[in-house]
């Protein structure tokens, strides 16, 4: 039976991915065959499948080279697969003796740890345990990567006639109950709480049909993708209205992409007048405080009234927002014009759409704008209201048309309904209008209420942020970067100049450059007999994705004071190996050019590289202790995610004004940048408002708990900026929340202060209210793995860099990543980068060095307090307490074995303890800690000062006699410490010889006296001597005391 194109449309194409896991080699494995050796194989299981290589026979490091292949069956979920790879020895090549084949260890990956082919890299990984008691050792070598197929599916064919061929459809397979909250990013998945869900669509989009609902209430979360909506019934639901069916799903071609619409939902946003329930705060109005009288969404689906379904929201960390939208597509027909634009006007908005520019010989009565115009929605304010949309020619303001609408009856865009389809309107002349034969033409446009999560809302022109390239809310991602290894090795045949003084060695040195980083090598040491240059020295730099520059290298003679260019050579960095351990790279020689007394290709000698791409480190853009993500560049290492973090951007309150407009107000163009890893999000800027309210939800993977998560808010003056100009945005604060503060599955809905330390002193900018949550298994061994790990990559460990270096390097990053996201659109600024990354905490700050004097001062605080208590406790002034400490001493003494249990036990009382004043929110900025309002005016003005100093030669002068004055008084601690020291080696040095004696004669009468009274007897004895009355006492200092103070030091040979 043959089929036609008419008959049958043309069929879908399907992915089918493979993954391809080649076993390279083993190393160091443990014998277990009984005759010193083993005889290998890998046993490697994926989704379901198990694949086998062949057996080595008595090798200890033995070498496949064999590649096994697995189908992934679920694209969306081959992330959370897990690869188990398993080695064992082959019995059948040993003794015999054993009656399975023994286990030399597994290793287990996951689908998010491969890499696409082209990018894979061959990766060593210990060999683990399979319980606690086995005996494990060496590694194995394994390179991973997958790639996708596109399989045209067959096309259907005709059934046959006969009934004993026909079949019944297959069922589609119902879901199974999910017993938890349920979250999806990315492909990972994570379980909660147990929710209640249904869902109105068929899978893709194939139909309704009945869907199981499972105890409510429901959290979904799919990042990228429209917001699902759900509904938690507790009454029938109203029966449905009769709604198009749309030309994708009445054809019954499944289409790849489903459209969810925000329901219809209330304003909930709470009036000025809230109550606020204000905990006891250290910093006064400088501390965070939670947010009371907030109600949830459930909540205020009761209190609105009404039967029916209860409409949930998933991004229910923010309270939805309601707009008007309006979308002008073109017009047709329309009277003569020339650059016709659209006017809207609402009871409280008034917007205008760019005018349309025709190309030569277009014609001028067909314009389009293809524009989405959101505008504040108030029900109660709007009952009476009409929308007007009226078209307008630019130069001569003459009016083409218009179109009116009850906002009583525009349509409210519900979750099932793809987006609503444009329509039609006739343009009709104005009541005003005296010459109503100008009008004609129609219009196509589209009127909706939807909320801030409309698919149409990021790329729309909001009433609230009218300036659309440098106000929309955008997501940007940090580049990819590496750290590029160079290691200089030798370079032979170089051109030195021969007439160089007697006993003078040539100074040469290799100076390398990659963009803007530069970077020179120490003085070469020379070979006089093979005329070798030796450095063997190490150059890191970092280089970001897309590799796209070359690495320049420059061999240059600083014999003399001016500088010979010897020799130099460009390499792509395209064309450098990448590793992602620490396997050994191959080095090259290299040809050098442009030399002195030769053209720009004649051959100046040669030099010897080893260049490698490193991807097991990370390349740290932020400071150390404020770095939200520690994975490696290369993707095969990194852990699947333990987390989801969700951040809620309420809004702000009583913000300042940042800029002066026209008549001398006050303005404040607020917008937020989240930062949290990789992943970067700006909000919208709200225009004209010290309150601004965003009411915008993001999501994050979480890596590690130990990470934080930064804020920070800015007046935007870029959209003022013309293009020429760039105007740097202002700062008005920042906060910090680290993340494994955070309760898991718990809501933080807390107004932290946005506090900017200026010349002038501490000022509070305002208040920003956000909901964070972090979901994640609480206290599952995920989580617990997480803080048994290094909290950098292994690379780091081996192979570490120094502090110095470091820094330097971490310069150079928050420099790309500033000059990466300047090139997006809208920007973000190289002063909102370095901000948001604290590019400048290395700089010295007298107020940052008091800070961590007093951090210090705090750490030690408890070992004071327990000076203190035994002092009072050793000097009977709580007698009881005394005699009770008398008790438990003799107690402990008679029986040592209870010495250490009796210790943790008091660990773990004082850790109930504390439980009762553990902190309830996330903390914020502290003022205090920061020595932010005791800071001297001059101290500030030093600490913004620039390098180099741009102050008049005076106050650098009284500058730095306080720091000399500062640095007295550290030097004369550092010597009381070394001081304190010397004494104690001068007790045996033989420096004072009476007092030698005299020690090492006490020290002989010690030791016969514990040899011969039990030492219990003498732990009494001391104790009750340490704890005697003080009638029994001196007031004058002990011998002991008196005798250490005597002894001699160095501090006298000092010069």
């Amino acid at each position: 039976m043959t089929t036609s194109s008419q008959q049958h449309p043309p069929q879908p194409s399907k992915t089918l991915r493979k993954v391809i896991v080649e076993v390279v080699d083993a190393r160091d494995l443990l014998p277990k065959d009984g005759q010193g050796s083993s005889s290998p194989y890998v046993i490697a299981d994926f989704d379901g499948q198990k694949k086998r290589t062949s057996t080595k026979y008595r090798d200890l490091n033995p070498l496949w080279n064999e590649a096994l292949e697995f189908t992934v069956s679920d694209l969306d979920n081959m992330d959370v697969e897990e690869l188990e790879i398993e080695v064992f020895n082959d019995k059948k090549f040993g003794n015999g003796s054993g009656r399975k084949n023994h286990f030399l260890g597994r290793v287990k990956l996951y689908g998010s740890q491969f890499a696409k082919r082209g990018e894979e890299g061959l990766v060593y990984f210990p060999l683990e345990k399979k319980s606690v008691f086995s005996w494990i050792r060496g590694e194995i070598g394994l390179r991973i990567y997958y790639y996708d197929e596109i399989v045209l599916d067959q096309p259907p064919q005709e059934e046959p006639s006969s009934p004993q061929q026909q079949q019944k459809p297959p069922q589609m397979e119902e879901p199974k109950p999910t017993s938890g909250l349920v979250i999806v990013e990315e492909g990972r998945v994570f379980e909660g709480p147990s929710a209640h869900m249904e869902f109105p669509h068929g899978v893709n989009g194939y139909g309704h049909r009945p869907v199981p609902c499972y105890p409510s209430p429901p959290v979904v979360v799919v990042e990228e993708s429209p917001p699902h909506v759900v509904h938690v019934h507790e009454d029938p639901p109203p029966p449905a209205e009769p709604t198009v069916v749309p030309p994708h799903m009445a054809s019954g071609v499944p289409v790849s992409e489903v459209h969810f619409a925000v329901p219809e939902v209330r304003r909930m946003q709470s009036s000025r007048g809230e109550r606020v329930r204000i905990l006891k705060r250290a910093n006064g109005d400088y501390s965070p405080r939670e947010i009371g009288g907030k109600k949830t969404q459930g909540d205020n689906a009761v209190a609105d009234g009404g039967g029916g379904a209860k409409r949930i929201h998933p991004y229910d960390l923010v309270e939805p927002m309601q707009y008007l939208y309006v979308k002008i597509v073109k017009a047709r027909r329309l009277a003569p014009n020339e650059c016709p634009y659209v006017k809207i006007r609402t009871s409280s908005h008034y917007l205008k759409s760019k005018p349309t520019i025709y190309r030569p010989g277009e014609p001028t009565d067909s314009p389009e704008w293809g524009t989405v115009f959101a505008l504040g929605y108030n029900k109660q304010e709007s009952a009476n209201a009409t929308l007007e949309i009226s078209v307008w020619d630019s130069p001569t303001e003459h009016f083409l048309g218009g179109v009116c609408f009850d906002l009583s009856d525009v349509p409210v865009r519900e979750s099932p309904d793809s987006p609503l389809a444009p329509k039609w309107y006739r343009l009709e002349s104005g009541a005003v209008d005296q010459n109503s034969g100008s009008v004609s033409g129609d219009i196509q446009l589209a009127v909706w209420i939807g909320t801030q999560n409309d698919d149409s809302f990021p790329e729309a022109r909001s009433s609230d942020a009218p300036y659309v390239p440098h106000t929309r809310s955008k997501v940007y991602q940090s580049p990819k970067l590496w750290y590029l290894r160079l290691t200089v090795i030798e370079a032979q045949d170089l051109h030195i100049a021969p007439n160089l003084p007697p006993l003078t060695v040539p100074e040469i040195r290799v100076k390398a450059q990659l963009g803007f980083q530069s970077v020179r090598s120490r003085r070469g040491n020379m070979n006089n007999h093979s005329m070798s240059v030796h450095w063997k020295e190490d150059l890191i730099f970092v280089a970001g994705e897309p590799l796209e520059d070359s690495l320049i290298l420059l061999v240059e003679d600083h014999t003399n004071k001016d500088v010979i260019l010897l020799g130099l050579v460009m390499i792509p960095l395209i064309s450098i190996e990448r590793r992602i351990d620490e396997r050994h790279v191959a080095s090259k020689w290299l040809g050098l050019e442009g030399g002195p007394g030769g053209g720009g290709g004649s051959y100046c000698g040669r030099i010897h590289l080893r260049l490698c791409l490193e991807g097991g480190y990370h390349v740290l853009d932020e400071a150390a202790h404020v770095c939200s993500d520690f994975r490696p560049t290369a993707k095969q290492l990194w852990k699947p995610a333990i987390g989801i973090l969700e951040l809620g951007i309420l809004g702000a309150r009583g913000l300042l004004p940042m800029k002066t407009k026209a008549g001398g107000k006050g303005s404040t163009d607020a917008y937020c940048v989240a930062k949290y890893g990789k992943k970067w999000v700006r909000t919208r800027t709200i225009t004209d408002s010290f309150d601004p309210r965003w009411n915008e939800q993001y999501t994050w993977q979480v890596y590690d708990p130990c990470t934080v998560l930064t804020v920070g808010v800015f007046d935007n003056w870029r959209m003022f900026a013309d293009a020429s100009e760039d105007k740097p945005d202002s700062r008005i604060g920042k906060i910090r929340i680290r993340i494994s503060t955070l309760e898991s599955n718990e809501v933080y809905t807390n107004s932290y202060p946005l506090l900017v330390l200026t010349r002038m002193g501490l000022k509070k900018m305002g208040e920003i209210e956000l909901a964070v949550r972090f979901v994640c298994p609480s206290l599952l061994p995920d989580t617990c793995w997480a803080y048994g790990q290094p909290l950098l990559p292994r690379l780091h460990y081996l192979r570490p860099l120094g502090v110095a270096q470091q820094e330097a390097l971490r310069g150079a990053a928050t420099k790309m990543v500033a000059q990466w996201l300047a090139r997006s659109e809208p920007p973000l600024g190289q002063e909102v980068v370095r901000y948001i990354l604290d590019a400048d905490s290395h700089t010295w700050s007298m107020r940052k060095s008091k800070a961590n004097w007093f951090r210090i001062v705090a750490v030690l605080a408890w070992a004071v307090g327990l000076a203190k208590w035994l002092d009072d406790i050793r000097r009977w002034r709580k007698p009881v307490t005394t005699v009770l400490v008398h008790v438990l001493y003799l107690v402990l003494v008679w029986y040592p074995d209870l010495i250490v249990p009796t210790g943790f036990l008091y660990v773990v009382l004082i850790g109930v303890w504390y439980y009762r004043f553990r902190p309830k929110i996330p903390a914020g900025m502290d003022i205090r800690l920061s020595q932010a309002e005791t800071v001297d005016p001059d101290e500030l003005d030093e600490e913004f000062d620039t390098i180099p100093s741009s102050k008049p030669p005076e106050i650098i002068r009284a500058r730095y006699d306080r720091l000399r004055i500062l640095a007295g008084r550290v030097q004369t601690v550092l010597g009381d410490f070394a001081t304190q020291g010397e004494r104690v080696q001068a007790l045996v040095s033989w420096r004072d010889p009476r007092a030698t004696k005299l020690f090492i004669g006490v020290c002989l009468a010690i030791t016969v006296i514990l040899y011969v009274v039990p030492p219990k007897m003498v732990a009494v004895a001391l104790g009750f001597y340490y704890l005697r009355h003080p009638m029994f006492r001196d007031t004058m200092p002990s011998a002991r005391l008196n005798f250490f103070r005597r002894l001699p030091s160095l501090s006298d040979r000092l010069m």
